[in-house]
């Protein structure tokens, strides 16, 4: 059964893993560095779909079935499903996941959504309410401009800390049957705002949120940043990562030896027009989910945490003034 340490962090006491996870990625996602790496790419980012959302469902459907069949697995086999996407009603996963017919649990944290799903799917397993769990979410940058800021036809100029909404999907399936990698612990995030209000500067709005989490995971768990081999957060980018080093420090902790940060791994900054990098769920549910897993499955990575970061808006709090409220969940995955 979990047990609570600390305040905030929870260890997960029986044998939980993440059986298996498979990435997928848009062109242009496959164009940077770590093309080779996700389990499927597409050449159109329509998917041949008549709509962007039907893209980025498709992508969703994509990504299950692939964590399905590395595991030799059928939805039959799996007890719940948690999934969740930037759209308004996570439309993308309740379209995209609606023929699998397995048993739903619809998630919002915004681009916070792989580790929340993995998290929730942790403690679902290792408290006993069901031994298998499906943990999806996705992002597509058409469909995400086109509901939080400018029809892409416009062509407006991005601003330097801008980042690229990441095409693409990751689904993992956890639970008790010993293969794969185990979850040890986790900490919920709390709801952080300091009032950044620019949608163009999303780093700067979640930097303080990931600093939080792990602040208080190191603190509930009495350990420092040089037991992990890597701490990755989700999409803070460029702008976002610089922040959160100077927030570690002032909390006394020092990540910039082991941390990495998945909306600048995905792009290449000087051949591709990203700005700060790359953001959306997709950004760390597609890079977690097909080249992290490969490097911690072959024992290059034994120990980390994985922190991915939300922005809890929506277009209407944008348009009436509201600042940006962040948050962050923590995974600690050993393999």
């Amino acid at each position: 059964m979990p047990q609570r340490i600390g305040k905030r962090t929870i260890m997960i006491n029986g044998l939980v893993t993440i059986h298996s996870a498979a990435g997928v990625a848009g062109k242009k996602e496959t164009e940077g560095p770590l093309g080779k790496f996700f389990d499927k790419t597409y050449s159109d980012d329509t998917l041949g779909k008549t709509s962007w959302e039907k893209a980025e469902s498709a992508l969703q459907q994509d990504a299950a079935s692939l964590a399905l069949a590395k595991a030799g697995l059928t939805p039959l086999d799996i007890d719940v499903m948690l999934a969740g996407d930037l759209l308004n009603q996570c439309i993308s996963s309740t379209f995209g996941l609606r023929s699998l017919g397995i048993p739903f649990l619809g998630q919002f944290g915004a681009c916070s959504t792989m580790a929340q799903t993995l998290l929730l799917a942790a403690l679902l397993v290792d408290g006993g309410g069901c031994s298998s769990a499906l943990a999806v979410t996705s992002s597509h940058f058409c469909s995400a401009e086109r509901q939080f800021r400018l029809p892409i036809e416009y062509g407006g100029q991005r601003t330097p800390t801008a980042q690229w909404t990441v095409t693409g999907a990751g689904a993992a399936i956890v639970d008790n049957s010993g293969k794969g990698c185990p979850i040890k612990s986790v900490t919920i995030g709390r709801i952080t705002d300091l009032k950044v209000k620019d949608a163009n500067n999303m780093g700067a709005a979640m930097a303080p949120a990931a600093a939080d989490t792990i602040s208080a995971f190191f603190t509930d768990t009495g350990t420092t940043p040089k037991d992990y081999d890597l701490i990755l957060t989700g999409d803070l980018g460029y702008v976002g990562s610089e922040l959160l080093y100077e927030l570690m420090r002032n909390e006394g902790f020092d990540i910039t030896d082991n941390h990495n940060d998945c909306g600048k791994m995905i792009f290449d900054r000087k051949k591709q027009d990203v700005h700060s990098g790359g953001s959306g769920c997709g950004c760390c549910g597609s890079v977690f989910c097909s080249y992290i897993m490969s490097r911690l499955l072959s024992g290059e990575i034994r120990n980390m945490l994985l922190v991915a970061t939300g922005a809890l808006m929506s277009p209407t709090s944008s348009q009436q003034g509201e600042s940006i409220p962040a948050i962050a969940h923590l995974v600690n995955i050993v393999c």
